[in-house]
């Protein structure tokens, strides 16, 4: 017996609902803060800029469609995601009453090639203060994503995959200022996080560059493993 005969009447509406995933997938080049849009081919909002995402099939689990909702619009695949909100205005989408969950990750940008496909005519990365009006209310879900990301650092080491193995102090705080969208205090900051004793000092010093060349860090695993899991109060 199909199972929709069973439904009551008076609840069939309640079983009407899409859902639909969208993926923020922020990205760092070394120097800028960036987040990967799609350009939609579809409509509603064909030819808006969007978040990567997509209604749900009704025989999909969520959490593991991430990725693969990531993978048939951008090319990209196999990150860890992080889930962060579901939205649910009624009005949010215009064929129908659509809840969202959003899912937020960071990369490296040099890491990944970008492949658009399926209504994505074009996936770029932007500039975080450089996103104009998008489509739906992705907006809202980014700068939700945005605010989750820029609390998390705070609290635990994220991110630092980012940086080559051995790197630098100048090098780990242009990725604090990217995040957190700040210029911070070059004192102030090498001060606190060699405190938090989870960077070794590797005794060798950068080659090829044109100035003074500066001291080389690697992270102490251990210790970084340690801080991951409970956590820190970062604030400058």
């Amino acid at each position: 017996m199909n199972s929709n005969a069973l439904i009551p009447k008076e609840l069939k509406n309640y079983f009407t609902l899409g859902l639909s995933i969208d993926c923020v997938v922020f990205g760092f080049d070394g120097e800028k803060l960036k987040v990967l849009l799609i350009e939609r081919g579809d409509n509603p909002f064909e030819g808006y800029w969007a978040l990567p995402g997509d209604l749900l099939a009704p025989d999909k689990d969520l959490n593991s469609s991430v990725n693969e909702v990531l993978n048939d619009l951008t090319g990209l695949n196999d990150l860890f995601f992080e889930q962060v909100e579901t939205f649910g205005e009624v009005d949010r989408h215009p064929f129908g009453r659509v809840l969202t969950t959003s899912y937020y990750t960071l990369v490296k940008i040099s890491d990944y090639e970008l492949n658009p496909s399926s209504f994505a005519c074009e996936a770029k990365w932007f500039n975080i203060e450089d996103v104009a009006e998008l489509a739906f209310d992705h907006n809202k879900i980014l700068n939700t994503c945005f605010n989750k990301l820029q609390s998390s650092i705070r609290i635990k080491p994220i991110g630092f995959e980012l940086l080559p193995p051995k790197f630098t102090l100048t090098e780990l705080q242009l990725l604090y200022e990217a995040i957190l969208g700040l210029k911070l205090d070059t004192r102030n900051f090498r001060k606190k996080i060699l405190s938090m004793e989870f960077l070794i000092n590797t005794e060798s010093l950068q080659e090829n560059v044109s100035h003074r060349p500066a001291k080389l860090f690697e992270f102490d695993e251990v210790r970084y493993k340690k801080i991951t899991e409970n956590g820190f109060a970062f604030e400058i």
